[in-house]
């Protein structure tokens, strides 16, 4: 099936156009895109402009990746984000979002392949560089320390001081200023075990604008929250990385990447199955053949949303259901 027209809705008026800058409209299901032409082909070729190479925030080639003698987790993983982009992950559990968040900084050495920060290996790098240069919120972030909110928050300046080193006034405006964009200044004087899933999220998410760090890696950062602060989290990345940052998020919500981001890829099997502008990557056959269900892409103008009527035929859900 492929792309219908979305039907119009009372009071919904013109789509502003997506631009650097500009405040996106909060009727949140919908992406503010233009439609492929039919019958565009996918590519797994990473996608960006003529230079990318000389704006690129990171960049993986060839990247094998797995645990012990496992089948790999990723299998030639070839990856980009540029200044300026933020690039959207997405692809079913188990298919090495995760993974490849981690071995982009770091944190996994790679079988095989290469990856790169700001232009410099990232094998040759110390934990406090690579800190510097790109902040991580992971999943499920925990601590046995009772600190409290702004405790937390503020050891998000921890790459920029030396040891022992006090904080200075920009390192305390960066904490306020976190906390004040991510709505947490009343919960400022808090214990972070108190807090709700959602406030800790938001909590992790404020300690990594905190850091000031040019380049955000974000591992499902709206799994926690509800549809108002989700859409506002994934303003503000919005935000940095047009105000010359750069973002990678690992998302399980399609219409919130196809809201804010500039390109979306696909994994699958630890393989990249799609990789390109979110209008031409988010289609019927990338639905059934990525994520197993049956949808329809609708379009109004330039905005997207997605129909899901269901598992894909011959999936195991689908057979599931016959049983």
């Amino acid at each position: 099936m492929g792309r219908r027209r979305l039907p119009r809705r009372a009071g919904l008026g013109p789509a502003p156009r997506r631009g650097h800058g500009v405040d996106r409209r909060a009727v949140f299901p919908l992406a503010p895109r233009s439609a492929p032409e039919a019958g565009a082909e996918l590519s797994a070729e990473p996608r960006a402009s003529a230079d990318t190479e000389d704006r690129e925030a990171v960049s993986a080639r060839d990247l094998v990746q797995g645990y012990g003698t496992s089948t790999p987790v990723l299998d030639g993983v070839t990856f980009t984000a540029a200044v300026g982009e933020l690039v959207a992950l997405a692809g079913p559990n188990g298919s090495g979002k995760s993974t490849l968040l981690r071995t982009l900084l770091g944190l996994l050495p790679p079988r095989a392949g290469s990856v790169r920060l700001f232009g410099k290996p990232v094998d040759t790098l110390s934990r406090v560089d690579i800190a510097r240069l790109a902040a991580f919120v992971p999943q499920g972030f925990a601590t046995d320390f009772e600190l409290t909110v702004r405790e937390l928050v503020a050891m998000g300046r921890t790459p920029h001081l030396g040891r022992f080193r006090p904080a200075r006034n920009e390192d305390r405006s960066a904490v306020a200023d976190a906390l004040r964009d991510t709505g947490l200044e009343s919960l400022a004087d808090r214990p972070f075990p108190e807090l709700s899933g959602g406030e800790r999220q938001r909590v992790v998410l404020a300690r990594a604008f905190a850091q000031g760090s040019r380049l955000l890696v974000l591992d499902e950062p709206t799994a926690s929250l509800d549809l108002a602060h989700a859409y506002r989290l994934m303003h503000l990345v919005r935000e940095r990385v047009d105000a010359g940052g750069a973002a990678v998020v690992a998302l399980h919500d399609l219409p919130l990447a196809a809201r804010f981001a500039d390109r979306l890829v696909l994994l699958s099997d630890g393989k990249v199955r799609a990789d390109g502008p979110v209008e031409e990557v988010l289609t019927p056959a990338a639905l059934r053949d990525v994520f197993g269900v049956e949808g329809a892409v609708l379009t109004d103008g330039d905005q997207i949303a997605l129909s899901i009527h269901g598992p894909a035929k011959g999936s195991e859900d689908e057979q599931e259901e016959r049983k």
